[in-house]
């Protein structure tokens, strides 16, 4: 019907995990709409991966309810769930060959032989490892395995598939380009990814929304900008990239009113000390403490009344330090007040 609300690809209802007296997942509650790439980001402990193995089956709930696609599925085994799992470590069968790797899940409901291996031709070619059909995994780079393993992942067409820290053994180029890639096939075959990881970047590249953990509970779901740059909770705000959380009298200085707020240091200028400032802007006086060179940017931590407050910059001017940018510089601070974000204290 036009109009009507289409029903989540998964819903969480008041869901807790306990181990003991350890609550693993703690009354949790969201819906992740089909065809969504959501992620679940939040430290070790934090209950992330519980969500994903209670959506897998691996585990189940001591309260509450899940749905995935509408229908209730606690007490239904993993093998009869519509949702297949990629996992960090591959799991891939050494003895096997690539192709029957990927064959494995339509082997073990009988398709016919032709028909499998066309398909896992077909996967192989999605995942950019066409003519690897006769290797083995030992022949292959940890990209290519891990593109395997999703390859086998997505054989079986699942509504929904979940992915565990998938890119956690690669180094740094090849994660970042797989992310980009993991998100092209995404799109490309259009079914409901949900991402499990501790890496922020990974979590703002890829997601269309992602949900922050801590304790077993979420501290704030939205898009990748909402959570960077409105983050719900003191928590957030420092979990979520980097952040000045600035509280007293610094706070009520820079945001007008008693408070805990939020201000990302990239969102903070440097003026010399008797530098204009322009009309709506919050400024501060301070002294250089001390500068980072990080390549593309610089860290300026400065000293200002009761407080410190991290700066990142653009260096723009290559290798060349800009004017008052040595310890011991006076400076002048000014931020728009919309970066100045207030915060709440974390669960």
């Amino acid at each position: 019907m036009a109009g009507a609300e289409a029903t989540p690809a998964v819903s969480f209802i008041e869901v807790s995990r306990r181990f003991g007296d350890v609550r693993a997942v703690d009354n949790v509650s969201f819906d992740i709409a089909d065809g969504e790439f959501f992620s679940m980001l939040g430290p070790s402990g934090s209950g992330k991966t519980t969500c994903l193995r209670l959506i897998a089956g691996f585990e189940q709930p001591s309260s509450g309810h899940i749905k995935v696609h509408g229908i209730n599925v606690e007490g239904v085994p993993p093998y009869e769930r519509d949702v297949n799992t990629v996992f960090q470590d591959y799991a891939l069968f050494p003895h096997m060959s690539v192709g029957q790797n990927v064959e494995y899940g339509l082997m073990i409901r009988q398709v016919p032989k032709g028909e499998r291996r066309s398909r896992a031709e077909e996967m192989l070619k999605l995942v950019k490892l066409d003519g690897m059909y006769a290797r083995k995994p030992s022949q292959l780079s940890g990209g290519q395995r891990q593109r395997v393993a999703l390859a086998r992942a997505l054989i079986n067409h699942p509504r929904v598939l979940l992915l565990d820290e998938p890119l956690g053994a690669l180094d740094l180029k090849l994660r970042e380009s797989m992310q980009n890639e993991l998100k092209a096939i995404q799109r490309q075959v259009g079914i409901t990814f949900i991402y499990v990881t501790h890496d922020q970047g990974e979590a703002l590249s890829m997601s269309d929304r992602l949900a922050v953990f801590n304790h077993g509970r979420i501290e704030q779901i939205g898009t990748p900008s909402e959570v960077y740059d409105h983050p719900a909770s003191q928590f957030v705000a420092g979990f979520v990239g980097q952040t000045n959380l600035v509280d007293g009298y610094l706070g009520q200085r820079l945001g007008g009113f008693p408070g805990l707020y939020a201000i990302r240091p990239e969102r903070i200028r440097i003026l010399p000390p008797d530098g204009e400032v322009p009309m709506g802007m919050a400024t501060i006086d301070g002294k250089v403490d001390s500068v980072t060179y990080l390549g593309a940017t610089s860290r300026v931590e400065v000293d200002v009344e009761e407080g410190r407050l991290t700066v990142i910059e653009q260096n723009l001017e290559g290798g060349t330090a800009a004017a008052n940018r040595h310890p011991g510089a006076d400076v002048r601070l000014i931020i728009e007040r919309r970066h100045i974000q207030p915060v709440s204290e974390s669960q």
